[in-house]
């Protein structure tokens, strides 16, 4: 680890290699008991089965990114099998967990939210492929928002204008980039954050990472 630099490993990455070996060997179980003849054939379909979800589980494990963030004295990167995308901390205007209201209920999200200053800095950085899968996983925060608008005609006008250009001072933004502008703007007026880190990408709860990225933004990785 370099100086003032802190490295976050997901927990999410955790046994992979396990699940990876004992997902084989389920399938290779599986399949031995399919040629022992008909009488194996329950069995050998749930070792089958069984062998095949933790092999799938082991491979997406493996395929998640050996550091999930990366705190330094400038901000924090994020990185994602699918990209990275890096945040000064001097644009970050808050850090927290989301919460919801369901009923009389306040409930926290699973996600760490960042509240940007302006979004042209981000977009500017972050890689297209990243871009193009934070729109599809964060489809069930698009689905929290929603209920937590009581005028939907509000939040589908919002949708809409993610497929014309995102506009910040002078700067303009155009296709996955201008979706993903969009996006977050919607959710940082519906749920209060513009970026949002699962908690899965962690190796800590989530309060004290929190805790963490605070102290790093205010002493700036002292």
């Amino acid at each position: 680890m370099k100086d003032n630099e802190i490295l976050i490993k997901p927990v999410v990455k955790r046994n992979g290699l396990t699940f990876s070996f004992l997902g084989s060997l389920g399938v290779v179980a599986g399949i031995s008991l399919f040629l022992f003849g008909s009488e194996f054939f329950a069995p050998g379909i749930v070792c089958f089965a069984l062998g095949a979800i933790a092999l799938v589980l082991g491979f997406s494990k493996l395929a998640e990114p050996e550091v999930s963030l990366k705190l330094t004295n400038e901000g924090f990167t994020y990185f994602h099998r699918r990209g990275q995308v890096s945040v000064a901390w001097e644009n970050v205007q808050r850090i927290d967990q989301p919460r919801v209201t369901q009923g009389i209920d306040t409930i926290a999200l699973p996600y760490i939210g960042v509240k940007v200053k302006h979004m042209s800095p981000v977009l500017e950085v972050i890689s297209l492929r990243l871009a193009a899968g934070l729109l599809t996983e964060q489809r069930p925060l698009l689905m929290t928002a929603s209920t937590q608008e009581e005028d939907l005609s509000v939040l589908e006008n919002q949708m809409s204008a993610e497929f014309t250009p995102f506009i910040e001072d002078n700067d303009r933004f155009k296709g996955v980039l201008a979706m993903f502008g969009h996006r977050s703007r919607l959710l940082g007026s519906h749920l209060g954050y513009h970026l949002y880190i699962s908690t899965d990408a962690l190796d800590r709860p989530a309060n004290e990472f929190i805790a963490l990225m605070n102290q790093c933004k205010h002493s700036q990785v002292a």
